[in-house]
Parts: structure tokens; sequence; C-alpha cells
């Protein structure tokens, strides 16, 4: 797998990542799978192009936790989207206490769209079962031939219990399936799991420390399994020269349309950085400290194994204006990412932790565009590892200005042109499109190169290529 560079390093190369060795890196069969750039797998070298994150839009506040058994310390949501349906689980709890207490609760929303939320009139799935409501985080079981009783299944538990296991045939009814799956991590956080198509088993990332105990940086571990039942010893997550930070909820997830790509919308939480005063803290009605500390959220990525991509050490989501997003373990997103249009993705994230307003609010990006390699008026050149396609013809998901462009050559692993397929050859396209063809000369059709290795090269100019597919 290949590893980003750190920020400081691109910043010192102009957002110029230096082309690896040509014949160095094994051509990397992608078929006809959809490639993002939200990491930079793809990328062997950027020439007066920057690769950057995306900028979320934030939208509208979808859902309050204002019922009696809800509150401020409410959290760790999970929101799936199981076809036209979208479900909404988190952890209701009004008062601060021990985690796992038994004033905790697992509490239900839904929605036909996404947008617009509601809860049934008793939301409460799980309740009186400590410490499970802590941080019940289920999933839908997308394993090949699980039972209707296993359609969705769930992890839950503190370190005192152990993470146990949970499984419902509709989402609301849940029973304890296996006791103590995994011991061997602290899960004093979300933790949560999933089937992985890509890897062909279950994965499971859960919480630990860098030190061990509590000690050092909260970080993320993972287990694996077959079966949901017998699981791999705890393996911690790397994430390559990055420097440590306390990522606090992992949420990572196979991206739908990629999934051999997992997005990690990551809360990052930084102890004792504190901007609120206690006089301002008692305004906005914080109790117990809560305001010592502040966080945001970073992108991450990982295409399996035990390996983190860090591209961007940013913020995803900045806190906004105002002392109340600025206190602490608010700005934490919710598990999953989901598509409310054909061409919007929607994720949630929590704001106003610790005060009477606390909420979940919606915010949007273009489908596949988590992070975009941006050309600007004089444009680049994107140059691709080496790599294997099955496909006729190619796609990209871009977005220019009126006077922006993009063009593509395909080229041997010496980097001269396949007949007929140079950038001269290739129809500059323009627009704002999630899949746009590309074309050359006599609408050469790409399948006479499929099978074989080679690279692509990619000109752009005042515009941002989010994804490509051959198909």
């Amino acid at each position: 797998m290949r590893y980003c560079l750190p920020p400081f390093f691109l910043l010192f190369l102009s957002f110029s990542l230096q082309a690896f060795p040509a014949d160095t890196s094994a051509p990397v069969f992608i078929g006809s799978r959809l490639e993002l750039f939200a990491d930079a797998a793809m990328i062997a070298s950027l020439e007066n192009l920057q690769h950057l994150p995306a900028v979320p839009v934030h939208r509208e506040t979808v859902l309050s936790f204002d019922r009696p058994r809800e509150g401020r310390y409410s959290g760790y949501v999970t929101v799936l989207q199981d076809g036209d349906s979208y479900r909404m689980y988190y952890r209701g709890s009004p008062v601060i206490g021990k985690d796992g207490s038994s004033s905790e609760v697992t509490c239900y929303a839904e929605s036909k769209d996404g947008i617009h939320w509601k809860k049934p009139e008793d939301n409460i799935i799980l309740s009186d079962q400590p410490p499970y409501s802590h941080n019940f985080s289920p999933f839908i079981n997308t394993r090949p031939g699980a039972p209707l009783s296993e359609r969705y299944l769930a992890v839950a538990g503190k370190e005192v219990s152990g993470l146990s296991s949970f499984s419902s045939s509709d989402g609301i009814d849940w029973v304890m399936k296996d006791e103590a799956i995994i011991t061997d991590g602290k899960f004093d956080s979300q933790n949560l799991a999933f089937w992985s198509e890509a890897e062909q088993c279950y994965v499971c990332y859960f919480r630990t420390w860098s030190e061990g105990g509590y000690q050092g940086y909260r970080w993320v571990s993972r287990s694996t399994s077959p079966d949901f039942i017998h699981w791999s010893a705890t393996e911690e997550m790397s994430a390559g020269d990055a420097p440590p930070e306390h990522i606090y909820t992992n949420q990572t997830f196979p991206y739908f349309r990629a999934p051999h790509i997992y997005i990690a919308l990551a809360a990052r939480f930084m102890p004792g950085r504190r901007i609120v005063s206690e006089t301002e803290a008692k305004a906005l009605g914080v109790e117990k400290g809560y305001f010592n500390d502040c966080s945001d959220n970073v992108l991450m990525t990982s295409r399996g194994g035990n390996r983190y991509d860090r591209c961007f050490m940013e913020g995803f989501v900045r806190p906004g204006i105002g002392l109340e997003n600025w206190t602490s373990r608010t700005n934490y997103p919710a598990w999953g990412i989901v598509a409310t249009s054909d061409t919007e993705l929607s994720f949630y994230v929590q704001h106003n932790y610790g005060q009477p307003t606390a909420r979940i609010d919606r915010y949007t990006l273009r489908t596949d565009g988590f992070a975009s390699i941006r050309g600007d008026y004089q444009g680049g050149i994107l140059t691709t590892v080496p790599l294997i396609f099955s496909g006729d013809d190619l796609y990209v998901n871009l977005s220019t200005s009126a006077a922006g462009s993009l063009r593509a050559a395909l080229v041997d692993l010496e980097g001269k042109s396949f007949d007929g397929f140079s950038l001269e050859d290739c129809e500059e396209i323009f627009g704002n499109s999630i899949e746009k063809q590309l074309r050359w000369k006599e609408d050469r059709s790409c399948a006479p190169l499929a099978g074989q290795p080679l690279r692509i090269l990619f000109e752009i100019r005042d515009g941002d290529l989010f994804a490509f597919q051959f198909k």
C-alpha cells in the first residue's frame, strides 16, 4: 500500500508529489472498480496540481436530543441506509455518570430521505442492559448467505464486559448473540464492525490506547472474523509517519460505491485545549468541566489491513462560529455515510455536546467527493501508478470552471502514449458531472488496452478530478 507524504513535506514541495520510479511498483489490478482520490493510492506524481480534501456543506439540524431519556450527553450515533429507509441509533444519556450505567439507553429514529427524521412514540430499543447502551453500534449484515435472524448485527460493551454481539431481524428487537467476542481492548468509545466485501470477512475497529492501559493517545485497533464468533488477535492500526493524535471515534466504513476503500470520518480530540472560560461555560449551561477540551473531525482512509492513510491532517469539518461549538466532545461525526440523491452524500455531526441544545446536524458532499486533484488556470498533470483495467471506456467525476478542462492519455510504463490515446488525441471535456465519458479521436474504445499494465495521464485545468472508472 502506498504511503501518503506528510502535509509539511507536501508544502515544501509546493504541492507537487515527485514521481515514483517507473519500474519498482507492481501494477495494481483495478478492473472496472471506481477509484477515488480520497487517498493517494492511485497517484504516482503530480505536476502543478494539488491533492485537497473537500469542504463539506453544512445543511440543517435533523434531530434534537430532547426526550427525557435522551439529553445533553447523548451520542455515539450510527446512521444506516437500508434500501429506501434510513435508520439512526444513538445513546440516550440525560445525566453525567459512570460510562455504562443503567441510566443509559439506546434510542432510534428513522427517515425516508435522510433529511427529515422522526422518532417513534417509544424510541427506546435497548435499556436495562448495562453497559451495552453506552456504545451500542449496529450495522446491516451484508455477508452472502447470512440468515434473516442476523439481518442486523451490533457490537457493544466496555472493558469490564468485553465487546459483545447482538443480532436482529428488523433492527428494532435485539437479542444478545455472543458475550465477549473480543476482550483485548479498552472499548471506551464507539466501537464498530461490518462485513468487508473486499477482505471477505467481518472487521471490527475498536478503542485501544497507544501505550497500553489508558496511557498515551486514544487510538484504534482491529480484529477480523469469518463468522462473527471467532475473532483474530487484536492488531493495532498504523498511520505511517503521521504525528500521533487522539482519535476518539474512528467511524471506519466501506464506501458503498467503492467498497475496497474504507472512509473514516474520525473524531479528533484535543484534551486540555480550551477556549471557553468557566463563566462562558456556565452561560452555555455546560456542566462538570465539559468545556476544558475541544475537538473536530478528520478524514482518514484505509484499503484493508492494519493501515490508515492520513493524507490530510487538517480538520475536515471545523468547529463553527460561537463558543457553543468549542466545548468538550462536540463535533463528533456519526458512523455512516449515505446517499441522499444521485449527486449528494450526507453525513451527520453531533453538536453542542454537554449542553441543553445538544443535537445532530447534516452535512453534504458531492458523490465520491471526499477529496480531489485540483488544477489551477495554468493546469497540470496527474500520473497514476501502474494499473491494469478491464472495460471499454474511461469515465471521470469532475468539476471545472467555464474556462477549465480535462484530457487524458493512456501511456505505457515508460511514459509513451499508446497509438491513438495521447493527450492530443483526447477530446477536451469540461463541466460538472458525476460520470462523464472521455473520448479519443475516431471514438476509440479502450478495450484493446484492457489487461495490460499502463498509466493514465490526466491533464486538469481550472478544475477538480474526484474519481475515475473504466467500464
